[in-house]
């Protein structure tokens, strides 16, 4: 079954109603018989719930994996992962991981025993190089965050294998709909379901993917099961809708951010675009290996340093400046501002999220902007 159809199947199922829009449950408790067993599959709202369920079943095989565990954010879905290793585990991150995963090694897991090494996974001798005796995840981001940074996926979960690490890859970027992981060698799949499996800017949630139901989903689903970070019923019908349309969206994203980062190539007051899709990044081969399209998420480096970055968002007419991405509406945010006083991200990037809107358009804006 081709993707397309299964975004528009997956987890669906009528009951007696017939109806063809799955229901919202929104019970935090269930029945038990006299005999106090459970009369079906839930018991409370913290372990699982029907629509929770349903959003899971749904969300396995769109990667090929054989079970997922949905949350109520992709932070909290991260953050599990790390919960669930021993204690005195060592973690191999990438150099441009998504800022707040790298605050919590910082701030919190730093104090609870997990030990960590920051790397440039472009380069694969880094991570053979990170590797210790204690080292039990790889964990990976491509398409990255800010940078845009690609990594040669099937050649880490090499080296993860031989190491008996887990790898787990962020795919919230390029989602299964351009990018399978787990058919590439990975073991998880990690999504903020808030971005484009949502898609509308008004859910938050986020999963994680297992290419086998093992040990590791088991270690996770029993800490998520004692930490409660489990999504609202509501938000997993969101996250369920926002699914059926991920095939067609995510192929307009595409387009549209192809047609963007060529129509500014070459523009005089921009030092970089940071996007797969041109023959110019430096991960480009690599990426037109492992992805079907390059999405809709770029980043520009203005000449001129922050104070020009700055008065190219506030120039902006079409784009909305705001954070988050992959929505149907085109943002723009001056990513360090984004990521506050302790941000890594150069001053001179704005972090782009290519929408749904005609790319002429979104091109004449972001020219007018930025002149050159």
């Amino acid at each position: 079954m081709r993707f397309e159809t299964k975004v528009v199947h997956a987890g669906l199922r009528t009951d007696e109603t017939g109806a063809v829009a799955p229901p919202i449950h929104l019970s935090t408790t269930f029945e038990r018989d006299s005999a106090s067993d459970p009369i079906g599959a839930d018991t409370y709202i913290r372990e699982s719930n029907p629509t929770q369920t349903q959003l899971e079943n749904a969300l396995a095989p769109l990667e090929g994996g054989e079970a997922a565990l949905a949350f109520a954010s992709g932070m909290a879905a991260g953050v599990t992962v790390i919960q669930s290793l021993p204690p005195g585990s060592h973690v191999i991150l990438p150099d441009d991981a998504y800022y707040t995963y790298r605050t919590a090694f910082e701030d919190f897991f730093s104090r609870w025993g997990y030990s960590t090494s920051i790397v440039d996974m472009s380069d694969i001798a880094n991570i053979r190089g990170a590797l210790t005796s204690k080292t039990k995840l790889i964990w990976m981001e491509t398409p990255s965050n800010p940078l845009v940074k690609v990594v040669d996926i099937a050649a880490i979960c090499e080296i993860a294998r031989e190491a008996e690490a887990i790898t787990m890859l962020d795919n919230t970027w390029a989602t299964p709909a351009l990018q399978r992981p787990l058919e590439l060698g990975a073991d998880i799949a990690l999504h903020s379901t808030t971005k484009y499996f949502g898609g509308h800017s008004d859910v938050m949630g986020g999963a994680l993917i297992f290419k086998k139901k093992n040990a590791a989903y088991e270690a996770c689903k029993h800490a998520r099961h004692v930490m409660g970070p489990v999504p609202s019923p509501f938000n997993s019908w969101l996250v369920m809708r926002g699914i059926r349309t991920l095939a067609c969206r995510m192929r307009v994203h595409s387009d549209n951010g192809m047609a963007v980062a060529a129509g500014l190539e070459g523009n005089a007051a921009l030092s970089h675009i940071h996007y797969p899709g041109l023959n110019s990044d430096p991960g480009h081969a690599i990426a037109k290996k492992q992805m079907s399209g390059f999405g809709g998420m770029m980043s520009l480096r203005v000449k001129g340093g922050r104070d020009a970055a700055m008065k190219v968002v506030s120039r902006v007419k079409l784009f909305t400046r705001a954070t988050s991405l992959g929505g149907t509406e085109s943002l723009i945010e001056h990513r360090a501002s984004s990521e506050g006083p302790a941000s890594r991200t150069p001053q001179d990037l704005l972090r782009l999220s290519i929408g749904l809107e005609h790319p002429d358009d979104l091109l004449a804006d972001l020219k007018q902007a930025i002149g050159g």
